[in-house]
């Protein structure tokens, strides 16, 4: 049997395409308007509608809630933020460390909010194992344990072989690293469920509007505009798609592929009965969950880039990327050599010029946004969303200063990216460097990082 190839995704396919919302019906006034209806529109409108009931919230969304990347995540909970580095340089270790404190606490959070507006996502608190294959994926990992120690995650584990083995039994891994500070979910429930709870708050969500431009108090659609203070951004990898922000954020590509499910002979075989989530040290990484019904899904970056920030169609993915995922799934579980393949889909995550996450409020024009997560975006989204609702009540009054307020991701500034085809040639290349460097680090005994890795870094701004 066939992979079913897009149709969004697996989790779609499983918990079933949403009823249609009605579209904007004309010209509308709000309190505050919501561009996007995935995971940081719809918690920015939670928080705010819990924090302040009398305000009057429009979600607006291109398509329906959950299209984009909240509905064909690899539903990775977890506590990683992009650009943590880069704000530790910029604004001083301690101001990074209170940055991660709050991520560790955001997977508390989503799954606190879970049990209380009862949403069945599909929830397992088994963390995040990360393994190394060969000396230099093992290098790499001590040094990414330790840096996370640094950062305060004083309950990271740094596992050997067997101790990695006993977990999962990943083959040839040499060593791994573990964090409480991750769960698994099923990424569209938690959506479907928290979309709900939204419109139970009061908050009004429009589906099947395309918002074209944003500007100052206005958000502009075919179907008419909505006028209000203030007007928030959170488009993540379909943010190309407004009227000037074509450079402003990359929409990366990351496919993904499910297995049909696995008999208990295979688990005995495989472990992974703490169904942890589960990644490695590959510079073109990848990343996996054992899913509630039993399978893997199991993803990676495939065809990284499309030229001029284009994005997929429903998320069909090219027969080459499902057999590439499809080998990394062997070479992790040589037993799955003969299983099948029932799911195959893609999507775009956003990723800025430097790869830092940052949230913002203009306090001049009202405007906000929040977003470039570079696939970390389950977890961050709530935390960017918490700190939205905590700028907004600050600039109207309602409040002054929050921990959330001073985190260091908060009014980042970053500049574009460079007009084509200058980004196409230079994402599509720093990704053949990345899996060729995996090749020969593989075949290699050498501990260093592969030079042209190191190399590519660089000229990507990742270092």
């Amino acid at each position: 049997m066939s992979a079913i190839n897009g149709g969004i995704s697996f989790w779609y396919a499983t918990d079933g395409i949403p009823a249609p919302r009605e579209p904007l019906p004309g010209d509308r006034t709000a309190d505050v308007v919501i561009v996007g209806g995935g995971y940081t529109g719809l918690w920015t409108a939670y928080y705010l509608k819990k924090a302040a009931p009398f305000l009057d919230i429009t979600v607006l969304e291109s398509r329906f809630c959950g299209y984009g990347a909240s509905g064909r995540n690899g539903g990775w909970l977890y506590n990683g933020i992009a650009g943590r580095d880069r704000y530790a340089k910029l604004h001083g270790q301690d101001s990074a460390v209170r940055l991660q404190r709050a991520m560790n606490d955001t997977v508390a959070e989503v799954v606190r909010v879970a049990a209380e507006e009862s949403i069945d996502a599909d929830i397992h608190q088994g963390g995040v194992l990360e393994v190394a294959y060969g000396p230099a994926q093992l290098a790499r990992l001590k040094a990414f344990h330790h840096a996370e120690a640094a950062f305060g995650e004083k309950d990271r584990v740094l596992l050997g072989a067997r101790e990695t083995a006993e977990r999962i039994r990943v083959s040839g891994a040499v060593g791994s690293t573990w964090t409480p500070h991750g769960a698994r979910i099923h990424p569209v429930k938690l959506l479907k469920g928290l979309a709900a709870a939204v419109e139970a708050l009061g908050v009004t969500v429009y589906e099947s509007t395309p918002v074209t431009e944003i500007r100052p108090q206005h958000a502009v659609t075919p179907y008419g505009t909505v006028r209000a203070p203030y007007v928030l951004r959170c488009t993540e990898g379909f943010t190309a798609s407004l009227k000037g922000q074509r450079r402003a954020w990359l929409p990366m590509n990351s496919s993904m592929i499910a297995t049909e499910p696995l008999g208990p002979e295979v688990w005995d075989a495989i472990g992974w009965a703490g169904r942890e989530t589960l990644g490695d040290m590959a510079h073109a990484y990848m990343y996996a969950q054992r899913t509630a019904d039993d399978r893997i899904a199991l993803g990676g970056r495939g065809v990284p880039y499309r030229f001029g920030s284009r994005t997929d169609n429903d998320g069909r993915t090219q027969p080459a990327t499902i057999e590439a995922l499809r080998e990394i799934l062997v070479r992790f579980f040589p037993q799955l050599a003969g299983v099948g393949i029932s799911h195959a889909w893609s999507g775009v995550l956003g990723v800025p010029r430097d790869w830092c996450a940052s949230v913002t409020l203009d306090r001049t024009t009202g405007l906000g946004w929040a977003g470039g997560y570079v696939g970390s975006g389950v977890a961050t989204a709530n935390l960017a969303a918490r700190t939205l609702r905590d700028l907004i009540q600050r600039d109207s009054g309602q409040s002054g200063p929050t921990d959330l307020t001073a985190l260091p991701w908060v009014d980042h500034k970053v500049r574009a990216w460079e007009p084509e085809p200058l980004r196409w040639l230079g994402v599509r290349g720093m990704y053949a460097a990345y899996r060729a460097a995996d090749l020969r680090e593989l075949r290699s005994p050498r501990v260093a990082t592969d030079r042209v890795a190191r190399a590519a870094d660089r000229v990507a701004g990742r270092r």
